[in-house]
């Protein structure tokens, strides 16, 4: 099984925290959803016929696209691609573009889930973020897209944000249960550099992040999830048991996409990993008039794989599988990891259950350490 991802680099305005790629001018865009459409032609024997489970549209803001123009790159993907075991097709959205039409014209198209980037229920959280919408198109986008038909829902929230309280967070959470959306992800605001939050902080125009907030936060966050029946299956996403995101889990599984779009990145499921030009007009040029994708590649290293697998397997809740590692990459790699988790198995950071390697309550706040601290050279 495989995955289709597709990067629509175009957003209304710039949120203080975004370090994506994408463009606030729609100049050239016609020619790049063009160059697009191109890519996924040029691109259809990377995944050697493999059967595609999830289809993906992320950005930028892909809510900005018509159904027509949905509709056509599915067209082609569905044209050239095995789809018949297709599971999920995922739009990402902003709140204030999913009017009752544009729900309407969707109902037409593949489209079965909706990503809505809700960020927060709180006005202040939303103007702080320079967000497009208010807190009262977060709660009518969801409502009218759940009067459209459309049931598979997740929405994003971020926590961490200057002057957010502890109830105030507490009253984003209880908002999902109150909403009756299955999945969401939950991620902590941080400083990037190039962004507006960090020209902000650096000129003293913001308060630096507090990390003790964040880390409070998270612990409410695996909390109230636990009490409203949520597993956390992944460091920052949560879902109703049979709600689980099927696309990105599969990154998480290591199974291969393939990334269309500037700054898409895309992996063969083995060893080889390329990510497009992050400029549009470069990537448009180079397909439309060079027909050559300008991409970049790495190939992966045996370790470079295993510690790639290490990372990403730990912030799950299904955990580090040491006889995978030992059938995959060799016993003594195996047994060196399970030598490296002990010191936190001892302080109660890890768990080693049926030969897995999972994350505690506890080991969830120091994810990235730990698994760093378990690589192999």
């Amino acid at each position: 099984m495989a995955g289709i991802y597709l990067h629509i680099p175009f957003c209304k305005q710039k949120c203080t925290y975004c370090n994506f790629h994408f463009s606030t001018s729609l100049r050239g865009k016609d020619e790049l959803l063009q160059a697009m459409l191109r890519e996924l032609e040029m691109q259809k024997d990377y995944l050697q016929g493999q059967p595609i489970e999830t289809i993906y549209f992320g950005g930028g803001t892909p809510s900005l696209l018509t159904a027509d123009e949905i509709m056509r790159f599915l067209d082609v993907i569905f044209s050239l691609y095995p789809v018949e075991y297709l599971k999920e097709c995922t739009l990402e959205a902003n709140p204030d573009d999913l009017t009752t039409t544009y729900l309407k014209s969707l109902r037409s198209t593949p489209v079965s889930r909706f990503s809505i980037g809700v960020q927060s229920f709180n006005e202040a959280d939303l103007q702080f973020m320079n967000r497009a919408h208010n807190a009262q198109q977060a709660d009518y986008a969801i409502k009218a897209a759940q009067d459209a038909g459309f049931t598979n829902l997740t929405i994003d929230l971020i926590y961490g944000t200057p002057g957010l309280s502890n109830a105030g967070w507490i009253h984003n959470l209880r908002q999902i249960i109150a909403l009756q959306i299955p999945h969401f992800s939950a991620y902590a605001l941080t400083v990037e550099e190039g962004t507006a939050l960090h020209h902000n902080i650096v000129k003293k125009k913001t308060s630096p992040l507090d990390n003790e907030q964040a880390a409070g936060q998270f612990e409410i966050l695996m909390e109230q999830a636990a009490l409203m029946g949520y597993d956390h299956y992944e460091i920052s996403n949560l879902a109703l048991p049979g709600h689980y995101a099927i696309h990105n889990t599969n990154y998480w599984r290591g199974l291969p996409y393939l990334g269309i779009g500037p700054s898409a990145h895309s992996f063969d499921g083995k060893n080889r990993r390329r990510w497009n030009a992050a400029n549009n007009a470069l990537y448009t040029q180079n397909i439309l008039t060079q027909h050559h994708i300008p991409y970049e590649e790495e190939l992966l290293t045996p370790v470079q794989h295993l510690n790639e697998y290490i990372m990403t397997s730990l912030r799950t809740m299904w955990g580090c599988d040491l006889e995978k590692i030992s059938k995959q990459w060799g016993s003594d790699y195996a047994s060196l990891i399970k030598k490296s988790a002990e010191h936190f198995i001892d302080m109660e950071k890890l768990s080693l259950h049926n030969g897995k390697l999972i994350l505690t309550n506890a080991g969830k706040l120091l994810a990235d350490g730990i698994a760093s601290e378990l690589f192999v050279d």
